[in-house]
Formats: C-alpha cells, structure tokens, sequence
C-alpha cells in the first residue's frame, strides 16, 4: 500500500489514496520518511541495512565459494552478532549462494505428459477439522551410507505427520506406503471427505494422484 502511496501521490495525493485504502496518512508518511532518512529506522531494520554488504563481502572474498554455514562462522569470528537463520534468510533474498558439493539432488520432477488432476486445495490449507486434508511430500537427507528419502504425511488441521516412511530410494513405492500408513492409523471416513494433496512430481506416477479424494475406510 505505501507502494502504491509512492507511485501515485502526484496524481491523487498521499491522504485522498489512504482514505480509500486501509492505512492511516501517518503510517504511510512514516515508511515514506524512513526510506529516505535511514537514521529513522528501528535498531533491527538499520543492523539488517548494514549485515547485507557484510555477507556479500565475506562471499566475495572467498572466491564465492562459501555456503550459509562457512558464511555465517566467518562473520561471528569477525565480532557480528548474527544468528544463522538470518544468515540463511538474506542470502536466500539476495539471491547468492556458495558452491555445492557433488551432484544436486532433485525431489520433484514434473512430468508434464502424465495426467493431473484438478487442485482440489487452491493453496487453502486451513481446515476446521482432522481428517479433512492431508498433504504428502518427501525430501532427501545425507548420511555416511548415503542418501536417504523420506516421504511424509501431514494432516493439514493440527500439522501434525500422521505416516512416514523412508527409502534408498525416489520411487512412489515408499509414499504410497506413508500415504497408506495413515489411512491404517487415522482410519478416516467417508464423512470427512478426506483430500489427499502432494505436488506435481511424476516420480513413479505420483503426478496422478495429487488431490485425490480418500473415500475412508469402514
């Protein structure tokens, strides 16, 4: 909104735009003189203004190399109080990142010739009850015998994972087999109207079963 404000103050003016949009002229002047006068910032926004130059900084003179981790340790051995996630949260604005080692791992493939049902969901994965949406995914983890892939399954109303599995392996076999493991422990009914929701990825088929209606289990 104070975007908006900015764009089109000469043509409307600040307080005719604010009496149309939710937003006091006095918080939009407020964002308005701080953008311009950064001594106005709050303590956080300012160490955030400063912190982002540093991370570029230490990246570029270590050959862009570094990742969030390597980054993140150079800058607390220089006297910066910064916590990783924050680390992790610019680099991923900025759009920078070190050098991965070995062959990046891909979890979902999209394959655009198999069928895909329609998004019984449209991103809305607040329900008022258990059993009423459920959503699959999996990711991959490294250990010293190498990588392993979890699948999983999330009841939508308390975000709660309700069957997993793991495998050596990115086939369906192991999710059908964490989809199947709720069904077995939750043992939804068919007035609950249970959808099951994943991605689109085409591993083993998967693409075809995204948003499909669980009818429940008597």
């Amino acid at each position: 909104m104070v975007d908006f404000s900015e764009a089109h103050r000469d043509a409307h003016g600040v307080e005719p735009i604010c009496a149309v949009l939710p937003i006091a002229p006095f918080t939009c002047y407020d964002h308005l003189a701080k953008r311009t006068i950064p001594a106005r910032l709050s303590d956080r926004p300012r160490c955030d203004a400063a912190l982002r130059p540093e991370i570029r900084r230490v990246l570029e003179e270590n050959w862009r190399v570094y990742g969030v981790r390597n980054v993140w340790r150079q800058l607390v051995r220089e006297g910066f109080d910064v916590v990783r996630c924050t680390v992790v949260r610019f680099m991923e604005d900025m759009g920078i990142e070190g050098i991965i080692r070995g062959k990046p791992h891909r979890t979902t493939i999209p394959d655009k010739k198999a069928p895909c049902p329609l998004d019984k969901v449209n991103r809305e994965f607040r329900v008022p009850a258990p059993n009423m949406l459920w959503v699959s995914d999996f990711t991959y983890v490294a250990t010293s015998k190498g990588f392993a892939y979890v699948a999983f399954v999330i009841d939508a109303y308390a975000r709660k994972i309700v069957g997993w599995r793991i495998s050596t392996s990115a086939q369906a076999g192991f999710v059908l087999d964490a989809l199947e493991q709720a069904v077995h422990d939750r043992r939804p009914t068919k007035a609950t109207g249970l959808v099951h929701h994943s991605d689109k990825g085409s591993q083993g088929g998967l693409a075809g079963r995204r948003n499909r209606v669980i009818v429940g289990v008597e």
